[in-house]
């Protein structure tokens, strides 16, 4: 038995338009994708989730960025500005117990957000080591330069978001963080040889526990491809990461209409799926996502089983008062001596 598009959709604005409604019940999306355009005020945003929900008639999962720090797409004043990944790199290097708690809190603060509005799986936590030198596409982002840090505060984001309702997405396997250009824009190319890479970059996602989706990097490794991204290298997708990291969750492409990538829309899908991705998404307009479903199939088999895996992880909030969580993460701050987030 098939399941829906093996696809994520984004929209126009902040309400649905009569072409995306109809679109949408004729493509069945797998899940939605929610950006800043997508935002104005709390009531708008849990109507939006509704409606896209009503659209495909069932509880499909709505998806966004909310890492904290640059990349947030509910900002104040109507939700709280979350911290950098940097900051509890800090704190990891004064006390690790107290950054695993404190992941765990902030993470708990995100969801709890994200919950009420009909949000129920984010993009986060960004997993890709921190590298001096590298672009800053990640830079702050990352949660240490320390691959055994990054794991261990990434599985307790994980564990965070969950307490609250929401599943997260580890990204960008194999990893992003030595990157020397900013893949929104062009394609960047990954020189390290593939033992550095397996004890560092591939380490940090590798021993992440509990992760059930993740989010390919579009980056070139030449040590492991030398033509093709990950994105669109069986060789990256089963060799790395379904082999040496040992990921058996859902993975999905980055965004198919970022400028590292090229080609018409239609045969990067395609290639996508046939490198092994179990889902594309897609940040864009109409005639962009029309091309995108000629080429996205029904979810089947292992990519049906992971979806279906990740969506029973599904679970009701746990109680949560966001001022004490607020309070107690500022209180893990100062005892290590840290200004509060």
């Amino acid at each position: 038995m098939s399941g829906a598009a093996a696809v994520a959709f984004s929209v126009e604005g902040e309400t649905l338009g009569k072409e995306e409604k109809a679109f949408f019940r004729d493509c069945d999306p797998w899940g939605f994708i929610l950006f800043a355009r997508n935002v104005d005020r709390p009531r708008q945003v849990r109507a939006l989730t509704d409606s896209l929900r009503d659209c495909v008639g069932r509880d499909a999962p709505v998806f966004i960025d909310q890492e904290g720090g640059r990349v947030q797409r509910l900002r104040p004043p109507h939700w709280r500005a979350a911290p950098p990944a940097a900051r509890f790199a800090a704190l990891w290097d004064r006390e690790p117990e107290l950054a695993l708690e404190a992941v765990r809190i902030n993470h708990r603060l995100i969801a709890h957000e994200l919950y009420a509005l009909g949000i129920d799986a984010d993009y986060a936590p960004c997993a890709d080591i921190r590298v001096e030198g590298a672009h800053d596409v990640i830079g702050d982002r990352a949660l240490h330069s320390d691959p055994h840090a990054v794991a261990a505060m990434a599985t307790a984001a994980l564990e965070g978001l969950l307490h609250q309702g929401v599943l997260g997405v580890i990204k960008h396997l194999p990893g992003h963080g030595r990157a020397g250009a900013d893949s929104h824009f062009e394609l960047p190319v990954v020189e390290a040889d593939e033992e550095t890479l397996a004890r560092t970059d591939f380490a940090a996602f590798r021993g992440i526990k509990g992760a059930l989706m993740a989010m390919t990097a579009h980056l070139v490794y030449t040590a492991i491809d030398r033509d093709d991204c990950a994105t669109f290298s069986s060789e990256v997708i089963t060799r790395v990461i379904r082999g040496d990291i040992g990921f058996d969750g859902l993975l999905m492409s980055d965004d198919l209409v970022m400028k590292a990538l090229s080609g018409p829309l239609r045969q990067r899908t395609s290639r996508a799926f046939a490198a092994g991705c179990d889902l594309v998404i897609h940040n864009g307009a109409m005639p962009d996502m029309i091309e995108i479903a000629h080429a996205t199939p029904r979810l089947d088999h292992d990519a049906l089983r992971r979806a279906d895996a990740a969506l029973a992880a599904r679970r009701a909030p746990d109680p949560f008062d966001p001022d004490a969580g607020q309070a107690a993460l500022a209180r893990l701050f100062e005892e290590a001596g840290l200004d509060a987030p």
